[in-house]
This record gives structure tokens, sequence and C-alpha cells, in this order.
């Protein structure tokens, strides 16, 4: 009798062992899904600086912000994202096209402000302060691209940030019915790519399932036009 109970405690805990295994591997393997799915239904519309600058009706170009420094300075990231996102601006106006610039960031607080320190940068590239706005509530990738739609009124986007990150943001706008095309900001090496990387599989999986429920992001406000002056996103 002991050795029929031993042995039926020896097949439950095998079955149970064999159960979580399953449902691990089951995970992995749609998490894995997910991933390349985001991956493979955007990355045919990363452009580069010259393709992009022959698009027609572009409304903004949205550079998504990175940090900064205690004292406003770009990160490494985020000062090549701004390089791309001005040459993009440069291309679209010498094919004739014109846009504008939408910095999007984190300025969540009076001490952090990504926003200003990138609007700083593309004027001291010979921008025109009225040709850039700021979106000060982009806490997020996918509260930038929900902004950009419903506050600024964007319907075709150019998104530039490094390529690692570009295909949640075109994912996300394609969930939002925003038509988006993007510029990656890949101008070096950056210190904890691998970490980036890997990090951003789980960042997809979590605003794939963002973009199904449309959540309403932390601030809304008042609608602001982009044939307007950039000048009005002062603060």
């Amino acid at each position: 009798m002991k050795k029929k109970i031993r042995n039926a405690i020896i097949i439950s805990v095998s079955t149970l062992v064999c159960v979580a295994i399953l449902l691990c591997a089951t995970a992995v393997l749609a998490v894995l899904g997910v991933d390349a799915f985001v991956v493979l239904s955007t990355r045919d519309r990363i452009l580069t600086v010259e393709s992009a600058g022959q698009l027609d009706d572009v409304d903004c170009i949205i550079v998504l912000g990175c940090k900064v420094g205690s004292d406003g300075t770009p990160s490494h990231m985020l000062n090549d994202r701004l390089v791309v996102g001005t040459e993009v601006y440069y291309a679209l106006c010498e094919s004739g096209k014109g846009s504008k610039l939408l910095m999007s960031g984190d300025h969540g607080t009076k001490e952090y402000d990504e926003v200003n320190a990138m609007k700083s940068f593309a004027i001291s590239e010979g921008i025109e302060s009225g040709e850039i706005f700021m979106d000060h509530a982009g806490f997020s990738t996918y509260e930038s691209i929900y902004r950009a739609k419903e506050i600024f009124g964007a319907d075709k986007i150019i998104v530039v940030t490094q390529s690692y990150h570009l295909y949640r943001a075109l994912h996300i706008a394609d969930a939002l019915g925003v038509e988006a095309y993007g510029v990656s900001a890949d101008l070096r090496s950056y210190a904890g790519q691998l970490k980036y990387s890997a990090r951003e599989i789980l960042a997809r999986n979590k605003d794939f399932l963002t973009a199904i429920f449309k959540p309403e992001p932390t601030y809304l406000g008042d609608k602001i036009s982009l044939e307007g002056s950039g000048d009005v996103t002062n603060d």
C-alpha cells in the first residue's frame, strides 16, 4: 500500500512538473510570437532620411524623448534622435513637402524637462521656434503617439528614435489609426544596448496589449493645431 501511494505521489509530481514546463514554454513562445509580429509587421515602414523626405502630407515629425542630464544636456540616445529629427525636417523642406517637429517627452516636474531641451537643440540647428511643438506629457511611447493624434490632430507622422524602439512605436500608431513611418537614429553604439533590446521584447508585448484596449493617457487636454505656431506649447 505504501509503495502504491509513493508511486502515485511520484506520478502526480511528475505530471505537475510537466504541466508547469508546458505552461512556461507556451508563455515564452507567446511572448516571442508577439515580439516577432510587432517587428515583422512594421519593419517595411522604416525609411532613410532621404526616403522620408519624399513623403507627402506629413503632419509632423515626432522625436521621442529620452533621458536628459541635470543640466538639461541630452543623453547620447536623445542627441542622436534630435540630430536625425532635424535632418528629416530639412529633407522635407528641401523637397517642398514641409512639416512640423513635435518634441514629445517627459516634463512631469519642474526639475525634469526633456522637451525644452529638445526644442533648444532644434533651434540651435537653425529651425524656427514656431515650427517646433512640444508635448510635455509624452510620458511613454504609447502616450506620445496617442496624444499626437488626439491633441495635435496628427494622422500621418514620421517617428524618429533608435531602431529597436521604432517597431513598437509604429505598431502603436497602426493600432491607433495613425499612418506612420519611422527613421532610425542609430548613429553610434550605445552602452547597455543588450539590456535595452532584451527589455524591449517585454515592452513590445506590454504595448501590444495596451494598443488593443486603448486606455487614455495620463493627460489629454485642449487640442492644439499643428497648422499654427509651436510657440503656443512654450511654458
